[in-house]
């Protein structure tokens, strides 16, 4: 077995070679410097390296050919970042590490790169300013986020976490939450001020193994069991297809992986709906338990953090933690032994 992990790490010949004609240029070099740095645009490389947008597009198709970068594309966007795939991973963190920091363009481009991700977070900031109140005012009626939070990192305690994928990340801060429990994140949103935002704040934290995407809930692009765990934080209200965002999330976990959905029990706090844009007033767990199912998942913890001063004008938070079940040959067995005989009792 780590004869074919180690075979499926290395590269062939003609690979080899094609990553190193890709690398072996001043400016595709520079490129790959700061894509270590995090992912970025076409505006963005224009404004550090200061050439042409179809010279930089060369040098993107030709990186991205080699299989050195990567890219995805974000509204109107296409974004660009080093390659996840383990063994082109590899040679582009040896070949960057291998740079002299110090030398004169790529201290350079550091400084352009850094002034650009202090316009980004003051852009953002601004933005969230601007929508501080009305999350305030929501966050006012139930327990204290620093509790909701407590409970999250409870739920997950001891789970293995090598991919954590964050559907409706907004500013990232799950992203921060489990930062020291992951091997690589990704959270995605369609909201695309609230991702430059997010991209700031995990920037700012210098968190190199998350990253945040322009993504569909219901259709992320993701391979099937890719993550180890999922979460859903203050999202599932938002959706017209709640249980079509669980389906997609039972897919791209793999078996034993987790699903933490964190959301509101059922209420009658109407001005949400027309001022927040929630589509649902909570859930029951009767319901989640039963779309949990329909994915594929089996519920296995239920948490209720009810406010103290309970009314009618007050949320308690729930969280759902919910296990994708592994399959084994017994499994199988069972199941088929299972269907023989009601097969074999109808017959009679």
């Amino acid at each position: 077995m780590s004869n074919a992990v180690e075979q499926s790490e290395v590269l062939s010949s003609s690979e080899l070679v094609s990553v190193l004609k890709a690398a072996a240029e001043p400016t595709r070099l520079r490129i790959l410097v700061l894509l270590r740095s995090g992912e970025l645009n076409v505006k963005d490389l224009m404004q550090i390296l200061k050439q042409s947008q179809p010279r930089l597009s060369r040098h993107l198709k030709l990186l991205h050919e080699a299989g050195l970068v990567e890219r995805f594309r974000e509204g109107s966007w296409v974004y660009f970042r080093l390659s996840e795939e383990a063994r082109f991973e590899d040679l582009a963190s040896r070949l960057t590490g291998a740079v002299d920091p110090s030398d004169s363009l790529i201290s350079r481009d550091r400084e352009r790169l850094n002034a650009l991700k202090q316009d980004r977070e003051k852009s953002a900031q601004t933005y969230f300013e601007a929508h501080a109140g009305e999350w305030d005012r929501i966050r006012a009626l139930h327990v204290a986020e620093t509790d909701v939070e407590a409970a999250m990192l409870k739920a997950l305690k001891g789970v293995t976490l090598d991919v954590l994928i964050d559907l409706g990340t907004g500013t990232g801060r799950t992203l921060e939450l489990f930062a020291d429990r992951y091997e690589r994140a990704v959270g995605f949103d369609v909201n695309q001020s609230m991702l430059a935002y997010a991209r700031a704040k995990i920037s700012q934290a210098g968190l190199d193994k998350a990253q945040v995407r322009h993504g569909d809930i219901y259709n992320l692009g993701l391979p099937t069991e890719e993550a180890d765990a999922v979460v859903m934080h203050q999202v599932m209200h938002f959706l017209s297809d709640a249980a079509g965002a669980l389906a997609e999330a039972g897919r791209i976990l793999k078996p034993g992986g987790h699903l933490l959905m964190v959301d509101f029990a059922p209420h009658q706090v109407e001005f949400l709906r027309d001022a927040h844009a929630h589509e649902r007033l909570g859930f029951s767990t009767g319901q989640i338990a039963e779309w949990m199912r329909g994915s594929g998942l089996e519920l296995t913890k239920t948490v209720e953090l009810a406010p103290a001063d309970a009314g009618t004008d007050r949320l308690t938070v729930m969280l759902w933690l919910a296990t994708k079940p592994v399959v084994t040959h017994e499994n199988n067995a069972t199941e088929n032994l299972a269907i023989e005989n009601k097969e074999f009792l109808e017959g009679i």
